[in-house]
């Protein structure tokens, strides 16, 4: 299969898909198994089903990593009040394009993931929430869900199991804080996109004031294919407490952007240098970011690791939601610094001071290092602004936008150093 590069090495599950136009109808869906793990589902208890994911070890692919099995089993179980799933595919973190392929390629797979996970929370409606700028999945994924209803595996009496499972599809207008949960659930319910205080947490109080459960969707993709071949078959990859497969977005300076899709666990080094062809003519690599922008950046001798929740913490970083952003030595880091704190001061909501305050002072610092302008305690300022953003807000966009601040002083301290008064940048940016 020819999309867009593929190598030998990659596990193919949620990814197994993606180039196929005839995967994305209804038709076509069933023909590859689809909606089978649904009607498997519909014959289990809901708590059956909470079982089997909480034994599969799958964790929220979204990028905190938490059990989704034992989320699932947060939500009350005797409450007489309406239940809700909330899928999250507002995908806006910087080097994240995962879940809009799934969308695109799959977009019956998640619609599916969707009406099995609201069957197992004692849910009967779930919601999708989508970028807006998302237009061409946003349709895709509208038309499978049209044809799930017409089919009888959406609305009343879903394949005749008397249960009724409605989904709906909102389209968000373009803001990063709302793939923050709660913030998504402010603007789902006609709000503004501000994250609340926690708790009460989403499976007391959620949307609209009732129990919910958000998850990301690759989560509930791959709740599909664990509802389908058991807890086991899944634990297959992976290491002991990072189980499955996982879909990794890739850019920067590499030779075969794109996503990939490994067990959790694949060595990190052979990833970039083997399924993704290094960089482009050869050039060393300087520096790493693992899991998104709003994880610490790793340098070139610290690759050797394992592409798993344990080996990343170990090394000082994160998995997050797997996006790779790989730069060559040509990379001015301040730049990139400075260009990632400048999309985190556009995209705070605002509420809190640190945030607020902190994300805005911090990226002017940064565009006069940048300019060859830096006076003798900015680098300090930086490191105590990072440290009054972590930990102190709402959420956690101040922490993400500390995180690449943090770790590029501590490992690349003699570039800001030498940019002290040294002029116009002479080193090249990642796009």
């Amino acid at each position: 299969m020819a999309y867009p590069y593929r190598h030998p090495s990659e596990t193919l599950v949620l990814s197994q898909y993606f180039g196929d136009p005839e995967a994305r109808t209804l038709k076509g869906w069933e023909a590859r198994g689809g909606y089978q793990a649904l009607r498997k589902a519909l014959g289990m208890s809901p708590g059956d089903i909470v079982n089997v994911v909480k034994a599969s070890g799958l964790r929220g692919r979204g990028g905190a990593g938490f059990p989704t099995g034992v989320k699932w089993s947060f939500m009350p179980q005797a409450s007489e009040k309406p239940h809700y799933l909330l899928c999250n595919a507002d995908e806006s973190e910087p080097g994240t394009f995962k879940d809009r392929e799934l969308i695109r390629w799959t977009p019956h797979a998640l619609v599916e993931g969707c009406l099995l996970g609201a069957y197992a929370i004692r849910a009967k409606h779930a919601y999708i929430y989508i970028r807006g700028e998302f237009f061409e999945p946003a349709q895709i994924l509208a038309r499978a869900i049209e044809e799930a209803y017409a089919a009888g595996y959406a609305g009343k009496d879903v394949m005749g199991s008397g249960h009724d499972l409605d989904i709906t599809l909102h389209l968000g207008a373009g803001a990063y804080i709302c793939g923050e949960e709660t913030g998504l659930m402010n603007s789902l319910e006609g709000r503004r996109g501000e994250p609340r205080l926690k708790p009460p947490f989403p499976a007391v109080s959620g949307a609209f004031g009732k129990p919910s459960t958000i998850n990301n969707v690759e989560t509930l993709i791959a709740a599909v294919h664990i509802v389908q071949n058991g807890a086991d078959w899944y634990k297959q990859w992976g290491t002991e407490k990072s189980t499955g497969t996982k879909l990794f977005c890739v850019s920067g300076h590499v030779k075969r952007p794109g996503n990939y899709e490994v067990p959790l666990g694949f060595n990190f080094k052979e990833f970039i240098y083997d399924v993704c062809g290094g960089t482009p003519n050869g050039k060393a690599i300087k520096a790493v970011i693992p899991g998104g922008s709003s994880v610490p950046i790793l340098t070139a001798d610290e690759l050797d690791i394992g592409m798993d929740y344990e080996a990343m913490a170990a090394a000082g970083t994160m998995l997050g939601c797997g996006s790779v952003i790989i730069m060559d030595e040509t990379t001015d880091i301040v730049k990139q610094v400075r260009r990632m704190v400048d999309f985190y001061s556009h995209e705070s909501c605002g509420q809190c001071t640190p945030c607020r305050e902190g994300t805005t002072w911090a990226a002017k610092i940064l565009r006069r290092i940048e300019n060859g302008r830096g006076q003798p305690d900015d680098i300090e300022t930086l490191l105590q602004i990072s440290d009054n953003m972590s930990g102190k807000t709402i959420c956690v966009l101040s922490d993400a936008a500390a995180a690449p601040i943090t770790s590029s002083i501590q490992k690349f301290r003699h570039e800001y150093e030498a940019r002290m008064g040294a002029g116009a940048p002479v080193l090249a940016g990642v796009r």
